[in-house]
Parts: C-alpha cells; structure tokens; sequence
C-alpha cells in the first residue's frame, strides 16, 4: 500500500481515508497493468475522493485533481473512468478539478479578483468537468411559481453512447457540490 500512497497527495499531509487508498491503489494497479495507460497515468495523482450517494442503491466516486494537471487527466478521462468503474464495483466515476473561490473584495481595493475565481465561474467550470467528454451546447432557467429555479442543461447528442447512464448522477452530484437543482437533456440536432 506503501507504493499507492504517490498516487494521492492531500493538502497539509492530512491522512487519506479508506475510500481514497482504495481509488489511489486503483490508480497504482492501472498504472502498473495497463500498458495503453502506464505512460499516462505515470505522472498523475489525486487530491482526494468523496463517496456521494445519489438515489436509491446508486452510489457515485467523486475524484478531486490538482487544476495544474487537468489537461493530463483530460487526455485518458473516458479510458481511465471505465477502468476505474470497473475496479471500483460499478460505482460511477466523476473527475474534477479543484479550484477556489475568492470572496468578493472590500470597495476601494486596487487589487481585482479575478474572473475565473467567482463563484459563478467556478460552478460553470465544475459543471463542464461534471459531464466531460461531453460538450455543453445550452442552458435554460425555468423559475417556478414559488420562487425556486431549474436549471436545463443541453448535452451535445454526440456523446450519448458514453454519457447518457450518468445523466441521474450528473444532477445528484452537481446539487451535493454546488447546491443547484440540474437537469441534463441532449439538444435536438435539426437536420436539414
């Protein structure tokens, strides 16, 4: 177990759980077994994985990654993600990037917080890598008459084959993460 423990660097040298050895010896024992995989996964670790419960008996992985690396983890997402759902009992697979919001700062400061750190550009960016490879074609806010709002995300249909499973753990994950109520759809192509 010794050897999985360069696959998972927590913040401060916190101790890893139980579930985060696990995903970490996975990622070891596809490092070391898969040859298609070995030079990818070489370099590539996890900041931590939380188990989320989403409906009934389906339960769903969520895995953090550094935001330094998220290119690396892009490159074999959907070959790592059916690897590790394989190891993993079957559990649903999500990887995303960790990144920080900064609160707004006080008026008159000369110093500009940066787009990318609001707290709306986080939640954007958390829901493009929630249903990554998979493209976001369009958003619709349908407000309720008491007052709560639904949010429709249209998935580009190209993708269905490898997406379309995961659209109930989609919305259970993104209102756990972020609080917002979501529901997936793929867009109608128009053919002409």
């Amino acid at each position: 177990m010794f050897s999985a423990r360069k696959k998972i660097h927590k913040e401060h040298d916190a101790e890893p759980s139980e579930l985060e050895e696990s995903v970490a010896q996975a990622l070891f024992d596809l490092e070391n077994t898969n040859q298609e995989l070995k030079s990818d996964l070489k370099d590539l670790f996890i900041n931590s994985a939380v188990q989320i419960d989403i409906s009934g008996n389906r339960k769903s992985i969520v895995i953090h990654v550094p935001y330094r690396i998220r290119k690396a983890f892009r490159k074999i997402h959907l070959r790592l993600v059916t690897e590790l759902e394989k190891k993993l009992s079957g559990k649903d697979i999500i990887i995303i990037v960790i990144r920080r919001i900064v609160r707004p700062l006080k008026k008159g400061s000369a110093v500009v917080r940066p787009r990318s750190r609001t707290l709306t550009a986080v939640h954007d960016a958390i829901l493009e890598d929630l249903v990554y490879p998979a493209e976001i074609v369009g958003k619709r806010v349908r407000y309720r008459s008491d007052g709560s709002k639904l949010v429709k995300i249209f998935l580009h249909p190209k993708e269905r084959n490898n997406t379309e499973y995961k659209l109930e753990t989609f919305s259970g994950v993104y209102r756990k993460l972020c609080g917002k109520e979501v529901v997936f759809e793929y867009s109608v192509t128009e053919s002409a």
